[in-house]
């Protein structure tokens, strides 16, 4: 299995993203995939920066994607994906129907994970129209991924996230902005004081969610590190993980040892809990409630012989 870089959620100033991309062109992280999917009012970065960014990537060995944008709102944001389709040079993932259709007969592209891909017909349609890739669902669990694998078309790869806050939902109304009493149009860049989102809390003190701009995410980190055994044997082509302030790095070089067999599913996880800014959750992928942390059964199995 290769290891992603999924596309950046959040928005950081231009020399930390800048620098971000440096230091991962020195990791062994496969693939990167690059672009603003949020919100169209972050510009730190234009098209022509995040194409110069894929440069630098491509020329230090990795595969480059350019993300669309998930919720299109404006003729100028339907304008910037046209713009992203039609690149020429690098594969696209494509976020919404829109940039589907904008594809579609013209190049191969990566199914984004908000495109509700949950049944077989539906994976067989869209490599119909061109899919090389496609990212599963993340609420979706590893039985329903084993009936989408069995019958997904052959030369289909599939990708799983695996590692990061959760990005749930999408809306027209930017939650952060509203937080801060500001209107959507005049949101004075407020994501920019956070760099992992903004925390929020119920009465009881309790993490519940994220809020990212537009976006909403999970309060906790899907970690899918001690079921790598159970991807592979699946037959998942790669592993995403989500772009994190600090520590990415580090991050991904646990997921390569795990990969490779040099650290077991235990040692793993416990290797990235500090490194993750708030606490780990993997329900989905065992058909339970994401925030729930299950022990996956390798894990256990390898406890039981460290034991």
């Amino acid at each position: 299995m290769r290891i992603s870089l999924g596309p950046s959620l959040y928005y950081w100033e231009r020399e930390k993203i800048f620098g971000f991309y440096e230091a991962m062109a020195d990791t062994s992280v496969d693939v990167v995939y690059l672009g603003e999917t949020v919100c169209s009012r972050r510009h730190e970065l234009r098209l022509s920066d995040w194409l110069a960014i894929a440069a630098k990537l491509r020329g230090a060995g990795k595969e480059v994607v350019l993300s669309t944008q998930t919720l299109l709102e404006s003729g100028a944001e339907v304008g910037t994906m046209h713009k992203i389709a039609a690149n020429g040079d690098f594969l696209v993932e494509a976020n919404d129907m829109g940039a589907v259709q904008s594809l579609t007969g013209k190049v191969p592209f990566v199914a984004g994970p908000h495109l509700n891909i949950y049944n077989v017909p539906t994976l067989q349609w869209m490599a119909g129209l061109g899919a090389s890739r496609w990212v599963m669902p993340l609420e979706m669990q590893q039985s329903d991924l084993a009936v989408m694998q069995a019958g997904r078309t052959e030369g289909l790869q599939t990708e799983v996230f695996a590692y990061g806050r959760m990005p749930l939902a999408f809306s027209a109304r930017c939650f952060t902005a509203r937080h801060c009493n500001l209107p959507k149009d005049d949101c004075q860049f407020s994501c920019l004081a956070h760099p992992d989102g903004l925390l929020m809390k119920t009465r009881e003190g309790e993490e519940f969610l994220v809020l990212n701009g537009t976006q909403t995410q999970s309060a906790r980190v899907y970690n899918l590190v001690d079921s790598l055994g159970s991807m592979r044997a699946l037959g998942v082509d790669l592993v995403r993980l989500s772009p994190q302030s600090l520590h990415m790095a580090e991050v991904v070089s646990v997921f390569r040892d795990a990969l490779s067999g040099t650290l077991g599913p235990s040692e793993a996880r416990k290797r990235l809990e500090p490194l993750m800014p708030a606490q780990a959750c993997n329900g989905y992928w065992h058909g339970r409630p994401g925030l729930d942390l299950v022990e996956d059964v390798a894990l256990a199995t390898c406890a039981a012989t460290e034991g």
